[in-house]
C-alpha cells in the first residue's frame, strides 16, 4: 500500500505594508487646506471671540474682561434687526427656490444643445461685481420708472402696501426692494446646485414611472423631487446663510426701517467703532444660523449635499 503525500499548502503572498512616507502623503496633501482654514478662519474667529468679551474704547484701548453682558445688551437692543434679517433671508430663499427650480429643471431635461448657453447666462451676473448689480436694481426700482408704473397700473403695489412690504406706491426704500435685491443676487446659488442634482437623475427612472402609468405630476412628486432633495438643501443653505448676513442690499435698496443685522454690524465696526458689540452681534447671528441650519438638515431627511 502506497501512501501519497499531501500537496504542500499554498502559501499566501506576503503583504507589503506601505511605508511610513506613503502613509503620510494624504496628510501632507491636506496640510495646505488645514493651514488655510486655521489662518483665515479659525484664528480670526478666536480673535473676534476675544473682542466680544472686551471693554474699553478705541482711544483708551480694549481689554479682555470677560464681559458677557455685551451679548445680552446687543440681543436686547437689536433683536428687531435679527428678526428682519431672518425674515428677509427666508423670503428671498423661498422665492429663489420657486424661481430656480423650474429653470434648473428645464436646463437639466429640456435645454438640449442650449444647455451650456443657458448655464452661462445663469452665472453671467457673476461677471460683474456684487455692488454694481445691486446699484442696477436701484435704478430699475426707482420712483417713476417703468417697473413702478406697471405695478401701480395693475394695483400690485396696493396689495403689497396692505401687506406692509411697500409704502406710498413706491418700491425703492421698502422691504420688497431689499427682498428683490437678495433674490436676484443669490438666485444663481440656488440654480446651480439644483441643476447638478437634477442632472444626476437617471432618465430611465422617469421611463419606469411612465411604464407604471404614473402621471407627470406623480412622477415629479414621487421620483424627481425626492431625488433632487440634496440640491434643494444645498441651494437653500447657499442662499439663506449669506442673505441673512447681507448688508449691501439693505443699504442701497432699503431705508432706516429696513436695516438688517449686517448693516448694524458694519456700522458698529466702521462708524461707531464699538468693536465688542459688533463682534457679539456677529457671534449671535452665527449661533442663530447654525441652530437653524442644524434643525433644517435633520428635518430635510437627507445628509447628502451636492
Amino acid at each position: 500500500m502506497t501512501v501519497t503525500e499531501a500537496p504542500p499548502a499554498a502559501t499566501e503572498p506576503p503583504v507589503h505594508k506601505p511605508s511610513t512616507r506613503k502613509r503620510l502623503v494624504p496628510y501632507w496633501l491636506l496640510l495646505p487646506g488645514i493651514l488655510w482654514l486655521l489662518v483665515f478662519f479659525a484664528l480670526p474667529l478666536v480673535y473676534q471671540g476675544s473682542t466680544s468679551v472686551q471693554e474699553g474704547s478705541l482711544e483708551a484701548g480694549f481689554k479682555v474682561t470677560w464681559h458677557f453682558r455685551t451679548y445680552l445688551d446687543a440681543a436686547a437692543e437689536y433683536w428687531p434687526q435679527f428678526v428682519r434679517s431672518l425674515l428677509y433671508a427666508g423670503t428671498a430663499t423661498v422665492l429663489c427656490l420657486l424661481l430656480g427650480y423650474p429653470l434648473a429643471y428645464l436646463i437639466a431635461f429640456k435645454a438640449g444643445r442650449w444647455r451650456n448657453l443657458v448655464l452661462v447666462l445663469v452665472i453671467a451676473p457673476f461677471f460683474t461685481s456684487f455692488l454694481i448689480r445691486t446699484l442696477a436694481w436701484k435704478t430699475i426700482l426707482a420712483d417713476g420708472g417703468p417697473v413702478v408704473d406697471v405695478l401701480n397700473t395693475l394695483h400690485v403695489l396696493d396689495v403689497t402696501s396692505w401687506l406692509g412690504w411697500t409704502e406710498g406706491g413706491r418700491l425703492l426704500a421698502t422691504p420688497l426692494a431689499v427682498v428683490c435685491g437678495l433674490t436676484y443676487n443669490f438666485l444663481p446659488f440656488m440654480i446651480l446646485p439644483l441643476y447638478t442634482s437634477l442632472e444626476r437623475i437617471d432618465g430611465r427612472l422617469h421611463e419606469a414611472a411612465g411604464d407604471l402609468y404614473a402621471t407627470p405630476a406623480t412622477t415629479f412628486r414621487k421620483v424627481t423631487f425626492p431625488l433632487s432633495m440634496p440640491g434643494v438643501v444645498s441651494g437653500t443653505l447657499l442662499t439663506f446663510i449669506p442673505a441673512a448676513g447681507d448688508y449691501v442690499n439693505a443699504e442701497l435698496l432699503g431705508s432706516t426701517d429696513t436695516k438688517m443685522v449686517g448693516s448694524v454690524i458694519q456700522s458698529q465696526f466702521l462708524r461707531v467703532l464699538d468693536y465688542p458689540t459688533a463682534a457679539a452681534l456677529s457671534f449671535i447671528l452665527m449661533a442663530i444660523v447654525l441652530v437653524m441650519v442644524t434643525v433644517y438638515m435633520r428635518k430635510s431627511g437627507t445628509e447628502d449635499l451636492v
